[in-house]
């Protein structure tokens, strides 16, 4: 299954791993860029986890929102990229990108109401990683896009943002404050005079010279939501679940094949990270007192082996589609630098 998984690689244009905290999902992010990277292609692998743990496991102090060249072994023919995104600097890229001119621009990146959802709107973050995984294919410089998501319940909400702004843009609201007809101007009237009670007439000016320094943009942005939607939906896009043999684990990547399908998205590849490793049962087993240590850890792991193989079969079950299996052993130390990656690499893609 391993040289499958690697023609997986080499194939599709994007990757997005998903998993609970604790499997080796990010480490296994970074393997994959190293993988496709042997393979001769140039790849972006962003987090859109805004912990460290993608420049920890690269060996990096940080990672900022511009992907930074990471060496790799001189005989690597590929190159990979690597980007921790930063919602607010991507939000901020987007509006010089569409505003008409710079007035217009430094309109919104002055509003408070702006300065507010760039940093903490629910559901923005998601959003900008969408922008940015457009961003990185769009432009043609990367031929694969490694997206390493939270370790979260919420890992794949980005699959409903590219409808965030849309919604919103389609809001009765926004269209009063942007086009009103008489009876929509004197519902939101109402509705900002009711607000300005609540919040403050301050707050409630904000929002409304927010939506209207924005006027003329919105189409920019909703043409690339529905780009973004039909390139996670297209072949070209594979979902790779990440998880460890583990009840807990197993129940957390069963929730998240489970959102895939219902968005008619399938997972492409599942590694199984951390599994015993193969070794030869005892049929016959020696009589003497002095094995007896021996014999009992031989069974200890032979058990612990039978009940991994519980779980994976109960994650399989469960996953639509006919995805690559990898089975990873576990590993005498823990990933953190390029060398444990490389032996990471060795034993996800031992022929």
């Amino acid at each position: 299954m391993s040289s499958d998984f690697s023609a997986l690689i080499a194939e599709r244009e994007v990757l997005v791993l998903a998993g609970t905290g604790g499997v080796g999902k990010t480490t296994s992010a970074a393997v994959i860029a190293i993988e496709a990277a042997m393979q001769g292609r140039r790849v972006a692998l962003v987090t859109i986890d805004p912990a460290k743990r993608l420049a920890d496991a690269l060996g990096l102090e940080s990672l900022t929102n511009t992907p930074s060249r990471i060496a790799l072994p001189a005989e690597t023919t590929g190159e990979v990229w690597a980007l921790m995104l930063d919602t607010k600097s991507t939000f901020d890229a987007l509006i010089h990108r569409y505003s008409a001119n710079t007035d217009q621009a430094s309109r919104i990146l002055d509003n408070s109401f702006y300065a507010n959802i760039s940093n903490a709107l629910s559901g923005t973050q998601e959003y900008m990683a969408m922008e940015k995984l457009y961003e990185l294919t769009a432009d043609g410089d990367y031929d694969l896009v490694v997206v390493d998501t939270p370790p979260s319940r919420n890992a794949l909400a980005f699959l409903d943002s590219p409808n965030m702004l849309s919604r919103l843009l389609d809001h009765w609201l926004y269209k009063a404050l942007m086009a009103p007809t008489r009876s929509l101007l004197k519902a939101s009237q109402l509705l900002l005079r009711q607000l300005s009670k609540i919040v403050g007439s301050d707050v409630v000016e904000d929002v409304v010279a927010f939506f209207q320094a924005f006027e003329g943009m919105e189409e920019g942005f909703k043409q690339r939501s529905q780009q973004v939607q039909r390139l996670l939906a297209s072949d070209a896009c594979g979902f790779v679940l990440v998880a460890s043999a583990r009840h807990d684990t197993v129940v957390e990547a069963v929730f998240l094949a489970n959102q895939l399908a219902d968005n008619d998205l399938g997972v492409a590849a599942v590694v199984m990270n951390r599994l015993q490793p193969d070794f030869v049962r005892l049929n016959r087993r020696p009589r003497a007192p002095e094995f007896e240590p021996f014999l009992q850890a031989h069974d200890e792991l032979h058990a612990l082996a039978d009940r991994e193989a519980i779980h994976i079969d109960a994650l399989l079950d469960q996953v639509h589609g006919n995805p690559v299996v990898v089975r990873v052993p576990l590993l005498s130390s823990d990933v953190h630098d390029l060398d444990g990656m490389t032996e990471l690499r060795t034993k996800m893609f031992s022929k």
